[in-house]
C-alpha cells in the first residue's frame, strides 16, 4: 500500500521546491530512465512508487540523461531491514557529475558492477553507512584505476551519519560550480570547494550486499 501523504510530504520537503525541476522518476512507469550494472544476478524493480534494490554484490544504477552545470540531486532512501538474505543495512552510494576521463559517458562502457571498475571515472562519490554502516565517506574520483582519494576531513565513523534500518532518510546531493556538498535529513556531512569542478556528467546510485528503497527522485538546477 502506497502512502500517499508521506510521498507528498516528501516532495514538499524539498528545499529545491522553488527551483526548475529538470528531471525525476517516481517509479510509477517501471525502469526505463535507469541503466543497471550488477556484479551478481540482483533483484531491481520499481513497485510502490519505489525503486526497490536486492544486490547481492555490487550494483550501480545509472540515470541515463546527462546532468549539466548548477544542478542538486535530491531523493529519498531506506536501507531496508526486514530479515531477507541482504537486508543488513550497508552502502547507501551515489556517484554523481560521473564521466568517463576525456568526457564520455559511463553508459556507453558498461561496467561489471564491481567496486574497483568505476576507479576510473571522474566522479564525486559519497559511500553512507559502508562497511557494514561503520563509515561514511567523501571522495574526488580523478580516473585512475587503484586510486580513490580519500582527505582526513571525509572520512566519518559518527554513528548519527550512519544508515538507521527501515526509515526514510532525505538525500541531497550538489554540484554549484565549485561549491560540492552532500547533505542527509537536513544536514550537510561533506563539503568540497574544487577548483577544477566536473561541471556535467551522470548520476549513480551505488550499493553492494544490501536491500535498499528509493523514492520522489529528482534533479533541480541552481
Amino acid at each position: 500500500m502506497i502512502d500517499r501523504r508521506s510521498l507528498m510530504a516528501g516532495l514538499a520537503a524539498t528545499p529545491f521546491a522553488g527551483k526548475r525541476r529538470l528531471f525525476g522518476d517516481d517509479f510509477r512507469k517501471g525502469l526505463g530512465q535507469w541503466a543497471i550494472e550488477a556484479e551478481k544476478p540482483a533483484s531491481v524493480a520499481a513497485r510502490d512508487a519505489a525503486l526497490d534494490i536486492v544486490a547481492p554484490a555490487g550494483l550501480t544504477a545509472w540515470f541515463k540523461p546527462e546532468l549539466v552545470g548548477r544542478i542538486a540531486i535530491t531523493y529519498q532512501a531506506m536501507a531496508v531491514s526486514e530479515g531477507g538474505p541482504f537486508d543488513r543495512v550497508s552502502d547507501l552510494n551515489a556517484f554523481w557529475m560521473a564521466r568517463e576521463v576525456g568526457g564520455g559517458s559511463p553508459l556507453e562502457r558498461p561496467r561489471s558492477g564491481a567496486f574497483a571498475d568505476y576507479d576510473t571515472l571522474e566522479t564525486y562519490y559519497v559511500g553512507q553507512g559502508g562497511n557494514g554502516n561503520s563509515t561514511t565517506r567523501f571522495r574526488r574520483y580523478v580516473g585512475r584505476a587503484g586510486e580513490r582519494p580519500l582527505l582526513p576531513r571525509h572520512d566519518h565513523a559518527a554513528p548519527d551519519e550512519m544508515l538507521t534500518p527501515n526509515r526514510w532518510a532525505s538525500v541531497q546531493l550538489i554540484a554549484d560550480g565549485e561549491r560540492i556538498e552532500y547533505w542527509s535529513d537536513g544536514r550537510r556531512l561533506f563539503d568540497l570547494d574544487d577548483p577544477a569542478p566536473y561541471r556535467r556528467g551522470w548520476f549513480g546510485l551505488r550499493t553492494t550486499q544490501s536491500h535498499l528503497r528509493v523514492r520522489n527522485f529528482a534533479v533541480f538546477r541552481l
